[in-house]
């Protein structure tokens, strides 16, 4: 008995020796492969070999080591429940170690993709439509391959998948259950994977979202964040984009119109207006040089309504734009044409003003008070 005992303990000291001894090597041999990446990276200078050195650093810290316990286990003097433990537990170890580096791997073509397309240059609509589309894909192939990694290691507990089994074979009522019950989840999924094809809106586009106006700043799985014009955010669900309106400014290209209204009396002179109207497009690159023009757009009983239309690059610059031109030409017509400004008329009639204070006069000497 106690020869018996001595021999287990030996052949676990020197299967858990082996083990460390496998562990070590494959730490360097780990080591060895990423500093050659690491010098092939520096002399290469590739987005694509720099991501995959970041990302895939960690998870590699787990897969050698599995790897190389996986490949002992065999040959290990260990009783066999023992073993087929042990092989257990560092297949889920290895099956979650791959799965996070396959969602590292998302993320490096992310990176890639991004680093390719930027959008911090004037022309960016291509851009922001490819990163809009990787950014909406990243998400669901995360939670694709978390669901699919779960799904593997419960699958390798016997009698867990023989009541997975059970589960789906009668899960008609409990699926309709849980799929009311998650009903807004799956919508705002299922409204990702829409947006991210169909496209309504991309990254950095000007929208109005119930009449707030801002940029699209995020796009999560559930919802999307506009930063407003006034550094607020608004959170708005996924969903809402596919069952409401909502103004983009930006969907097909970033140029804009831009206008403001005067209300100015009938003898403005227009051409003079028109005049100025070019000359201070002219004077501000916030133009984008295509389109200046000032129009009569409405008739009051005092006052007309022009309106100066001016193009622009993108929402930022047209909206100063717009506040650039009103006050300029405000300006203009205070140091020009005053009279041109909103005046109010009356007519005036001597015969009636005659009248008037001759009655306050009589009025005066009835009361006793004399003329004044």
């Amino acid at each position: 008995m106690v020869t018996l005992l001595v021999q287990q303990w030996r052949d676990l000291a020197w299967s858990a020796g082996i083990s460390v001894v496998a562990i070590a090597v494959a730490l360097v041999i780990r080591s060895t492969v990423l500093w050659l990446l690491h010098r092939l990276a520096r002399r290469k200078k590739t987005i694509l070999g720099q991501s995959l050195l970041r990302h895939g650093e960690r998870p590699t810290r787990w897969i050698f080591p599995l790897l190389a316990v996986l490949a002992i286990l065999p040959d290990l003097p260990l009783p066999p429940s023992l073993k087929l433990a042990l092989e257990h537990m560092t297949g889920l170890g290895l099956i979650a170690a791959t799965a996070w580096l396959a969602i590292l791997l998302v993320h490096i073509a992310s990176d890639f993709l991004s680093a390719r397309y930027r959008t911090d240059v004037a022309d960016n609509l291509a851009a922001r439509r490819i990163q809009t589309q990787c950014q909406m894909l990243r998400r669901i192939m995360v939670i694709l391959i978390v669901v699919v990694t779960l799904a593997v290691m419960l699958m390798t507990f016997p009698p867990i998948k023989q009541i997975g089994e059970g589960i789906l074979a009668s899960a008609g009522l409990a699926s309709l259950v849980i799929g009311m019950a998650m009903k807004s989840t799956f919508s705002n999924l299922i409204a990702g994977a829409q947006i991210a094809f169909t496209q309504p809106f991309r990254l950095d586009d000007a929208v109005v979202v119930e009449g707030e106006w801002g940029w699209i700043e995020e796009i999560g799985t559930m919802y999307v964040v506009v930063r407003l014009w006034d550094l607020r955010r608004l959170v708005v669900p996924l969903s809402y984009f596919l069952d409401h309106p909502f103004q983009n400014w930006t969907r097909s290209t970033a140029d804009l119109l831009g206008s403001c209204f005067l209300y100015t009396d009938y003898t403005a002179p227009l051409d003079r207006m028109r005049d100025e109207l070019q000359r201070i497009c002219r004077s501000t690159p916030l133009w984008a040089g295509k389109v200046c023009v000032l129009q009569v757009t409405d008739c009051k009983e005092q006052t007309m309504q022009l309106r100066a239309l001016m193009d622009a690059r993108n929402s930022s610059d047209a909206w100063d734009l717009r506040c650039l031109v009103r006050e300029k030409l405000i300006d203009y017509l205070q140091k020009n044409h005053p009279h041109s400004l909103p005046r109010l008329r009356g007519e005036f009639d001597m015969d009636t003003v005659e009248r008037m204070l001759e009655e306050r006069q009589n009025d005066s000497r009835t009361l006793g008070l004399g003329p004044r």
